[in-house]
């Protein structure tokens, strides 16, 4: 449980960091049958759907190796599913946050295309 915790947390750390970066924060887990993503924020007229990747340590190695083409086919589904059921006709990007250590470092990337 401890890892779910953790993962909840740095969600909650990067909510944090976005909205110090002048993001509105459009929702937090949001979820269909098929899709889900960690946070969609909106920065001027860009919507970011943003994956959060946490590690314990640097040990692990880097959370944005995880953002796998296969990961980044399913980013990219689910802000489709998002943006129709939205019906958002603005720029979007799929972005990442690595959240690593104790002190939840955050490194943000956009545009993990």
């Amino acid at each position: 449980m401890k890892h779910n915790f953790d993962g909840q947390n740095a969600e909650l750390a990067v909510i944090d960091y976005l909205k110090a970066q002048k993001y509105k924060i459009l929702d937090h887990n949001w979820k269909t049958e098929k899709c889900e993503i960690d946070v969609i924020a909106r920065k001027k007229k860009c919507i970011h759907f943003v994956e959060v990747k946490f590690r314990s340590s640097s040990g692990q190695g880097s959370g944005f190796d995880y953002i796998t083409d296969s990961k980044l086919r399913q980013m990219s589904y689910a802000a489709e599913v998002w943006v129709a059921m939205n019906g958002w006709r603005g720029e979007y990007v799929l972005s990442a946050a690595e959240v690593c250590g104790e002190e939840f470092k955050i490194t943000f990337i956009e545009r993990v295309q």
